[in-house]
């Protein structure tokens, strides 16, 4: 019986990783180029949950802070407003696009460089931390399916 609960415990633990990537995708993973790294940067990227999920945090070597940012309209004015989790409903797609959520990308070590890629780490409740590769495309690029064309 040990010995069936080892390879249990053994298998989970293996498959824990695998198992986060599969109930959590998340694709489209880009920043617009910067002209300076003393200005805040922003990123972008579409996540798909399998189940009910909350995005806690996001970490990248190239920043030392990220702040998910909403955007409230009020009239004319449009304001951005930092949130400490994203809820991720089971099924939907969350799309952190140009003009409304985003990741803002505070204390850039340099500036982000057209054509370059960093890796991001995503911290969520249920699934754990899942790392992708982000895509920096040019100044005014408004989404990665623009830079294909």
């Amino acid at each position: 019986m040990r010995k069936l609960i080892a390879i249990v415990v053994v298998a989970l633990a293996v498959a824990s990783p695998a198992l986060a990537e599969e109930s959590i995708r998340v694709f489209d993973a880009w920043a617009r180029a910067t002209i300076l790294a003393s200005r805040p940067g922003a990123a972008y990227l579409t996540i798909e949950s399998a189940a009910e999920d909350r995005l806690l945090g996001v970490t990248m070597p190239v920043a030392g802070q990220v702040m998910i940012h909403a955007v409230e309209k009020d009239g004319d004015i449009s304001r951005m407003k930092h949130i400490e989790t994203l809820e991720l409903p089971a099924g939907e797609r969350v799309t952190l696009a140009p003009g409304g959520m985003h990741l803002m990308l505070m204390g850039l070590q340099d500036k982000l460089s057209e054509g370059t890629t960093f890796p991001m780490t995503l911290s969520f409740e249920n699934a754990g931390e899942i790392t992708v590769e982000v895509s920096v495309l040019g100044i005014a690029a408004e989404g990665p399916r623009e830079a294909a064309e």
